[in-house]
Parts: C-alpha cells; structure tokens; sequence
C-alpha cells in the first residue's frame, strides 16, 4: 500500500493502519489539472515506496473537495503531514525528491505539533484517522 488516496477503501485502510500503531501521514494536495503536480506524483510515490513506515495519501482538491474541505491551497504542492492528530507541518513545497526526502527525515521523528495549524487542516487529520467524511 504504497499510496493511498480518497477512495473509501483505502482511507479505511489508512484509519486501521493509524490505529495500530502512530505513522507518520503525508499528505499531497495537489489538482489533476496541475503539471507540477502531475510531475510531483511520481516523486511522491516513489518517496512512498522509500518509506514503508509511513502513510502516504494523494488528494485532489477538486475530486476530493469533501474531504478537503475549505483548506487553503495557495500552490502546488501542498504538503501536510500528521502523527495522530497532530499537525507537524503544512504548506507549500518544491516538488523535488530531494527536498521533500529531507523533510520527512526532520518530521519522521517529531512529535510535536505546529502551533495553531489551520483548523481545516486539523479537521482533515481526524477526518483521515477516522476512515470518514467531514
């Protein structure tokens, strides 16, 4: 389960997964419309295959706009990326292997939130460990 999206299967997959045990979660909001992102989710999927540790979830902001909700996507990538319900980052990236490798490295042993993450942000954590809609 390299890659996960909104697909009902596997966010039930990804609620069980986060119930056994607190992986790191790294969310993609990106647009299908978007080259950037369609360049980008190759990177992710590999980094998804590097990092069986982790879950890794794709978003579309548009097709997936009920679980994303009102968060606020002001470029493409946006990363979020959760241990529980915690958010331990959020914002734009470049959409290069390296960068986002690096990153996750940093997150992968955090454990301490973001002060003051959006609240739509936190509301997709919950939604996303809960395996539902918002």
């Amino acid at each position: 389960m390299p890659l996960l999206t909104a697909d009902p299967d596997d966010r039930r997959a990804l609620a069980q997964r986060c119930r056994d045990g607190a992986p790191l979660v790294v969310v993609a909001m990106c647009a299908a419309w978007c080259d950037t992102c369609n360049a980008f989710r190759t990177v992710f999927e590999r980094l998804a295959t590097a990092r069986p540790d982790a879950l890794f979830v794709w978003l579309d902001i548009e097709d997936d706009a009920t679980l994303c909700g009102d968060i606020d996507v002001e470029n493409f990538p946006t990363l979020a990326v959760f241990r529980d319900e915690a958010v331990l980052h959020y914002g734009v990236s470049l959409p290069h292997e390296g960068t986002v490798d690096r990153l996750l490295s940093e997150l992968s042993n955090r454990f301490v939130a973001i002060a003051a993450p959006p609240d739509e942000v936190a509301a997709l954590a919950a939604s996303l460990l809960r395996g539902d809609d918002r």
